[in-house]
């Protein structure tokens, strides 16, 4: 097997030679060096990732938590702004009932005004038509009679005292 006449056992020579030589000048080392500098890249590349990862998770919550209390802020305007539309709304209406009753009672008064000068004015046109009446029959009977100054002023005073 070990035979210098076989092919083989050059290859084989000449392989352990090339990793004694390989050995010698240091090429394991730079080969590992290699290694470790990429390792080194990549671990400081998978540290930076996750400081990465943990900024936009921090950035997550803060903007979750904004998102929350600018919801919790809407509803809380919406609750208040809804209270006092309610609350407008109330005073609007109990407004609105005090006037159309305050409108109410002025029409009711005008109205009785306007019945009681109605009445006095019924009543004077009665009086009016009446002492006329009377005034014509008295002065109808006393030119028969001949007492004329005496008819004419009691009638002014009647007249007087009723108007």
């Amino acid at each position: 097997m070990l035979n210098p006449a076989n092919p083989e056992f050059w290859v084989l020579v000449s392989f352990i030679g090339f990793v004694l030589m390989m050995m010698y000048f240091g090429v394991p080392k730079l080969i590992g060096g290699a290694l470790d500098a990429r390792a080194d890249a990549i671990r400081k590349e998978l540290d930076d990732a996750r400081k990465l990862r943990e900024e936009a998770q921090q950035l997550l919550a803060d903007y979750q938590k904004k998102s929350r209390e600018a919801e919790d802020e809407a509803k809380s305007i919406i609750d208040q702004a809804r209270r006092e539309a309610e609350a407008l709304a109330a005073d609007t209406r109990k407004n609105l009932a005090e006037q159309v009753a305050r409108r109410s009672k002025i029409a009711e008064e005008k109205i009785a005004r306007a019945e009681a000068q109605a009445l006095s004015e019924v009543r004077g046109s009665a009086i009016d038509a009446a002492m006329a009446a009377a005034e014509k029959i008295l002065a109808t009977r006393l030119q028969a009679s001949g007492s004329d100054p005496l008819l004419a002023q009691g009638l002014a005073d009647i007249k007087r005292k009723l108007n």
